[in-house]
């Protein structure tokens, strides 16, 4: 069966609301210490429920905002109604909509995953709209992706992100540093789905979480693996929906990251962060061009 059509056309009338209040501007309002909640989030949540209520009314629906609905139902859609919620809320116009469709047999246990098999995300400040369905490949405003041929970390264009709570309670910050020291470069965008969505059509090579939810990861996973790269947890294993970890590649650089997060987390080749003093002589030598 195809899902992604209807999906699609849910996630452009999504995306056509969420153009329209960011033009206008939001109220915002803060849950927790710094997480952004729009009234964006909840009125695209609300529009997501009720088209996916009309066009596939015995699937289920896991909502960011607190929509819970038909869970126990073989098919359960993932919607993230606004992902980037902080880049929105401060004028930056890099976020979309998410949404990732799962079939679960009744043979599962809850913390078992089922099978993911249609994703839709739509950035519309790009008017991209990425969709991928299992065993059908992954396309890009109806082009086929395919994940980037770089073979190297040296020579990739990474991301990540951070969380907006607890910040200082997340050891990213040393893996960040890491991987800029060993790639091309590292990019925070503050979306994971666009992030996902990226490697898939090859604009990165790769990209790495901690800490993230079904509802941000389960479009992208498909669409990375749909376009032949490769998602698992940080030491190599399976992806999982509620892991802590996600690492989503070309392929081609995934042994040599989960190889740096094993040293990494070992505590082993890490390189020392200067001090302001060695920083600073660093930069006058390389100013005397002694460096």
């Amino acid at each position: 069966m195809m899902w992604t059509p209807q999906a699609s056309e849910i996630a452009r009338e999504a995306g056509a609301r969420l153009r329209e209040f960011f033009v206008q501007g939001v109220a915002t309002e803060y849950k927790g210490d710094v997480d952004l909640v729009t009234v964006a989030d909840r009125t695209v949540e609300k529009l997501i429920r009720t088209r996916l209520s009309e066009s596939f009314p015995e699937h289920g629906i896991y909502g960011e905002e607190g929509t819970r609905e038909r869970m126990e139902q073989e098919f359960r859609w993932y919607v993230d109604p606004l992902d980037g919620t902080t880049n929105f809320a401060h004028g930056l116009p890099q976020f979309c909509v998410s949404m990732g469709l799962e079939q679960r047999d009744a043979a599962l246990k809850p913390d078992q995953d089922g099978t993911i098999q249609a994703a839709v995300i739509y950035d519309p400040m790009r008017d991209e709209l990425y969709t991928a369905e299992r065993g059908r490949g992954a396309t890009l405003n109806g082009k086929r992706l395919q994940v980037s041929k770089t073979a190297t970390l040296a020579e990739a264009l990474v991301a990540t992100g951070f969380p907006s709570r607890k910040r200082h309670q997340n050891p990213n910050i040393h893996f960040y540093h890491e991987f800029t020291l060993r790639s091309h470069g590292v990019r925070r965008a503050g979306s994971a789905a666009l992030d996902l969505a990226y490697v898939a059509a090859g604009r990165l090579e790769a990209f790495w979480e901690f800490n993230l939810n079904p509802w941000d990861t389960a479009a992208g996973v498909l669409l990375v693996t749909e376009a032949g790269g490769r998602v698992s947890d940080f030491a190599g294993g399976p992806f999982r929906l509620d892991s802590h970890e996600v690492l989503a590649t070309n392929g081609l650089i995934h042994a040599e990251m989960v190889g740096m997060f094993v040293d990494m987390f070992a505590g082993r080749g890490l390189a020392p962060i200067p001090s302001p003093e060695e920083f600073a002589a660093m930069r006058e030598l390389k100013a005397k061009g002694l460096e």
